[in-house]
């Protein structure tokens, strides 16, 4: 029976793939060279996160962005009901939800972000984020200016939490 191109093309780059890391890895042992020291060399960097574990937050600087900044955390309240504890500041946001159903507050519009879905959006409109039907865990990258934003709000307290 006869293959399409398509199925060629898929088994060429697997067993290339297959051939490449082979090399590398033989190339880098011949060296001597850890992973760690491999990723090193080729300038990956390798960041662990900053654990901020009274707001339930994990951090990241993004090394080749600065000011961006990645951020999961676990959420188990629901969005403010007030909309006076919205936040609007500078910047931009992106969030994924990685489990259970966010609520997401965006001016006077109430999104529900559930698992494996995202969100983006100005900063500058009034938002809040929570939890809905129980506990959700996002991820969230910030620029600049909204991690600016968010961190002077975690000063403020509980009731102005960051949006994510």
């Amino acid at each position: 029976m006869a293959q399409d191109s398509g199925e060629l093309d898929s088994q060429d780059n697997g067993e290339l793939d297959s051939l490449v890391r082979k090399r590398i890895r033989a190339l880098r042992v011949a060296q001597g060279w850890s992973l760690e020291e491999l990723a090193a060399r080729a300038r990956v960097v390798v960041s662990h996160p900053m654990i901020d574990a009274a707001h339930g937050l994990m951090r990241w600087p993004i090394k080749a962005e600065p000011g961006m900044t990645v951020v999961r955390q676990r959420m188990t309240d629901p969005p403010p009901d007030n909309p006076s504890r919205m936040r609007a500041h500078p910047g931009r946001e992106w969030l994924v939800v990685l489990s259970g159903t966010a609520c997401l507050l965006l001016g006077n519009r109430r999104l529900r972000i559930e698992t494996n879905q995202a969100a983006e959006f100005p900063t500058m409109l009034p938002h809040a984020i929570g939890a809905e039907g129980g506990p959700c865990e996002i991820l969230g990258i910030f620029d600049r200016d909204a991690r600016r934003g968010h961190q002077r709000g975690e000063d403020v307290g509980k009731a102005n939490r960051p949006s994510a």
